[in-house]
């Protein structure tokens, strides 16, 4: 797929409402982490290999699960009101097939035996690789293209509803995963901004499951203290 994108022509938010930022935040260090992982992971220990396997398979179903809410919740109201959206769609099976095909060279590299376990392993980083960098040109597209385009025909308040349903649309098993990749993704102010506003709006016992298993085992005791600091909470 041909991409259509620019690094210079890049729209400035000017305080609308960020649709996109930290889900694609959360992917793209999940993303280019598991990538360095495949990378430098010795597939010839079988401990090793089965843990960046599992991480792998939990990583392709967030990107799965990503694609689909974008598909019912943000293509769909576009399409409500007029707007193409067959450039993403397209993307978007893409996207089905790559999942597709690094789940079956997973396989491979699970039932290599232990003389091909280091080639398999091989495959599956280099394909990685090329999904990863059609990933990142997608969701740069999405930023700099498809958002101005919601922008121009919604309110920061439908926008706001749009995330709304999708995160109401999630167990809050993948909740609580989506959060563990999006939290240590985002800068200081971002995440500040979130979690005072899940503190506000959320049960205090969300809340606080959000703090222990998504924000203290994702970041280091100094971004939890600062974080702690501008929530003002106790520490």
């Amino acid at each position: 797929m041909t991409h259509h994108i620019s690094l210079t022509d890049i729209p400035d938010l000017n305080g609308r409402y960020d649709l996109y930022g930290a889900v694609h935040k959360g992917l793209r260090k999940a993303g280019c982490d598991l990538l360095c992982r495949l990378g430098s992971t010795d597939f010839d220990n079988a401990d090793e290999c089965e843990a960046v396997l599992g991480d792998l398979r939990t990583y392709l179903m967030l990107a799965a699960s990503h694609v689909v809410h974008e598909d019912d919740n943000i293509h769909t109201v576009l399409q409500e009101r007029g707007v193409s959206t067959g450039t993403v769609d397209d993307q978007h099976d893409e996207h089905r097939e790559a999942f597709a095909d690094l789940e079956k060279l997973a396989v491979c590299v699970s039932r290599a035996i232990p003389i091909a376990k280091r080639a398999a392993g091989r495959k599956l980083y280099l394909a990685f690789a090329a999904y990863i960098a059609e990933d990142l040109a997608h969701m740069h597209e999405e930023e700099t293209q498809t958002a101005p385009m919601l922008w121009q025909h919604f309110s920061d308040a439908d926008l706001a509803a749009v995330e709304m349903r999708i995160v109401s649309s999630m167990s809050p098993e993948k909740n609580m995963a989506f959060m563990r990749i999006m939290i240590p993704a985002m800068n200081p102010a971002e995440r500040a901004a979130l979690l005072g506003a899940m503190r506000k709006g959320a049960p205090p016992e969300v809340f606080e499951a959000v703090m222990d298993f998504a924000v203290r085992p994702s970041l280091p005791p100094k971004a939890v203290d600062d974080l702690v600091d501008r929530l003002k909470l106790a520490a």
